[in-house]
């Protein structure tokens, strides 16, 4: 069975979706409607922009959402997963790919997302940090003794964490997960918390948006992130992808059930190959490949 995966935040490259907007009359649409959309020129940022200029939070998220997006609607009738997964913001691009939302609907809620978790960034300083070589469980039990607010928030791969939380509880996380073993603990370039409590501002202001979009059954079960279950049911999507702010990337779990269900391959559809990394260290027969988008589309 094919699994379709798609990546989150930090998989952005300069000159993305160049040469999609440059090949395909379907995806010069598409771009040209999220332009529209977003009331400014993402292509011009996504094509010509600096690293520096994607890496804002409000860029970031909408340019990896298309790129994803417009390579699967260029493959057209040949992306036909039996499953499909999103890495975080990857979550929003496996709706659309899989026929639950709108291109216009996912754009729209992936960009107020970007913008929510912006506002809930500068109410107080927050941060993320890496975590290496260490089980799972001692990562929860080590965030648990720490003074302040830190959480485990993204299961990648085993062996390998995301903790996030208050600057000084990561900080003081950092030290301990060292003290625990940890073969590294290296706080991220990130802006924010996410995946943990402190974005809860961010999930109220999304949480309203969510409800007043209109999903549909998707055309194959979706693995989520909040769940790492399969999910066909509309309400549940929607539920589960409040949850999803504040609630941790269940990865590993993700793929593993996927593995469980029969995916024997995974086709990661967008910029970078973090994803398929993951999928081999959580499973190294797992067939891994690259979307690839064919200039006569």
């Amino acid at each position: 069975m094919k699994a379709y995966i798609f990546p989150g935040q930090g998989a952005q490259f300069s000159g993305m979706g160049l040469d999609l907007y440059e090949n395909s009359p379907i995806a010069q649409e598409l771009f040209e409607k999220a332009n529209d959309i977003l009331g400014f020129s993402i292509t011009d940022v996504m094509f010509e922009g600096s690293a520096e200029d994607l890496k804002q939070t409000k860029v970031t998220q909408p340019a990896i959402f298309l790129h994803s997006v417009i390579l699967a609607k260029t493959l057209g009738d040949s992306i036909k997963p039996d499953m499909v997964a999103g890495h975080s913001l990857g979550e929003f691009s496996a709706l659309v790919a899989a026929g639950a939302l709108t291109f216009e609907d996912g754009l729209k809620l992936v960009s107020q997302r970007a913008e929510a978790m912006q506002k809930a960034c500068e109410i107080q300083p927050s941060t993320m940090a890496a975590v290496l070589g260490l089980e799972d469980e001692i990562v929860e039990n080590v965030c648990a003794q720490i003074e302040g607010v830190v959480v485990a928030a993204n299961y990648n791969c085993p062996g390998q964490l995301v903790i996030s939380g208050e600057v000084d509880a990561i900080n003081k996380a950092c030290v301990a997960m060292k003290e625990a073993g940890a073969r590294r603990a290296l706080v991220l370039p990130v802006g924010g918390a996410f995946h943990s409590p402190l974005m809860e501002p961010a999930r109220e202001e999304l949480a309203a948006a969510i409800e007043s979009t209109t999903f549909s059954k998707p055309n194959c079960p979706v693995y989520q992130n909040v769940t790492a279950t399969a999910i066909t049911d509309e309400n549940e999507i929607k539920a589960n992808l409040i949850s999803q702010l504040t609630a941790p990337v269940r990865w590993t779990q993700s793929v593993q059930q996927m593995i469980k269900d029969g995916a024997t391959s995974f086709t990661e559809v967008g910029p970078g190959k973090v994803l398929q990394g993951l999928v081999k260290k959580i499973n190294r027969a797992s067939e891994t490949a690259s979307a690839t988008f064919e200039t006569n589309a």
